[in-house]
């Protein structure tokens, strides 16, 4: 039990794009998709756990303050965004409380600013560097929490 972050990419799956038929194709061709018609494709390009001041970043840029465990479109400036700031958290630790607090919750974790709080920043660039390096004309991507 506790706070659980996901930053996936989803892909709809065209069938007028070859590349995106033969996925279509290849998916529906395995035992478990017979008679389905495959749509989308869901990929996972980050988790974490209760890393609730970067969920509380998600929260008030991308959801408009709503907390309420839903899935959330988070642009490529956004995500541009929040590597920059964790970026900036990282060279110099004393930006941490004020560019990315952290929030208390029902198990939402340690609201110190300390190894594991920096720790999951680094995490976080690298997370956000993976999901810029997707085709965005192909992808999108989402932010999803729950507890």
């Amino acid at each position: 039990m506790g706070l659980d972050m996901y930053l996936t990419a989803k892909r709809y799956l065209s069938d007028y794009d070859e590349e995106e038929k033969a996925i279509k194709k290849r998916l529906s061709s395995m035992a478990q998709f017979k008679g389905l018609n495959v749509r989308d494709v869901v990929a996972e390009v980050g988790y974490w756990r209760k890393a609730n001041h970067i969920h509380k970043w998600f929260v008030d840029n991308v959801q408009s303050g709503k907390d309420d465990c839903g899935d959330y479109y988070v642009s490529t400036e956004k995500l541009a965004a929040l590597k920059d700031l964790c970026e900036s958290v990282l060279k110099d630790h004393k930006l941490g409380k004020a560019a990315l607090p952290t929030e208390s919750g029902f198990f939402f974790g340690s609201t110190d600013y300390d190894a594991p709080y920096f720790d999951d920043v680094e995490e976080t660039a690298k997370i956000i560097e993976k999901a810029l390096a997707l085709d965005h004309s192909k992808w999108e991507v989402y932010y999803h929490s729950s507890w």
